[in-house]
């Protein structure tokens, strides 16, 4: 049966202004840790508050870029192993179109992520990091594999972007971790436990 998902040739738009997108994480990622920098003097208990605060915002504005990447690459891996029918592909185009856009500056909630304001204590500083990381995650790791399953989705055996897939799965994991001990950071320097930044592990198929 033959593949009812049209290809469009068209290189998404996120992917054609890669260089500007980039730019602007990395002035928002030094914007936040010059914010970061600002010094407050509160107790250990507001400091403690305020921290969890922070990382609740955090986790509730990463949570529809996290959805979307596991979406894209679950789509992805059911493509690359066979079991997507044609009917199961008709509704991918729109449901990776919707991704793209959760993890794209365009989404209300990395907006917000990107704007949360970060106390000026040594933790503060700590989550601040962990924003700049966060907000890489999604608009640069995340948004970039999205497109590779988008073009995949049109050519499975494509073997550079199966390359670049697999790149930015790496990618992904490398400021996964790094979030993590930039948050374990915040841990210390509070000596409480503070919730933990939530941007799941996703791997995807390398073969089509």
């Amino acid at each position: 049966m033959s593949d009812p998902t049209p290809s469009t040739g068209k290189v998404p738009v996120w992917q054609r202004h890669r260089g500007p997108l980039i730019a602007l994480v990395v002035g928002v990622v030094l914007l936040i840790t010059v914010l970061s920098d600002l010094p407050v003097s509160t107790s250990r208990a507001d400091d403690i508050s305020a921290e969890r605060s922070v990382m609740s915002e955090v986790n509730t504005d990463l949570a529809p870029c996290a959805l979307a990447v596991r979406q894209a690459i679950g789509i992805w891996n059911l493509q690359a192993a066979h079991q997507l029918t044609p009917a199961d592909r008709a509704p991918t185009p729109g449901l990776l179109g919707d991704d793209q856009l959760a993890c794209s500056f365009t989404s209300e909630y990395i907006y917000d992520l990107s704007d949360i304001q970060v106390p000026g204590t040594p933790a503060g500083k700590d989550l601040g990091q962990v924003i700049g990381t966060a907000t890489l995650w999604t608009t640069s790791d995340s948004l970039r594999a999205i497109e590779d399953v988008q073009t995949l989705m049109h050519d499975p055996n494509d073997a550079s972007v199966l390359r670049n897939l697999s790149k930015e799965e790496a990618q992904l994991a490398a400021d996964r971790k790094t979030a993590d001990s930039e948050e374990g950071a915040a841990d210390r320097a509070l000596d409480t436990h503070l919730q933990p930044v939530d941007l799941p592990a996703v791997s995807g198929a390398h073969s089509g």
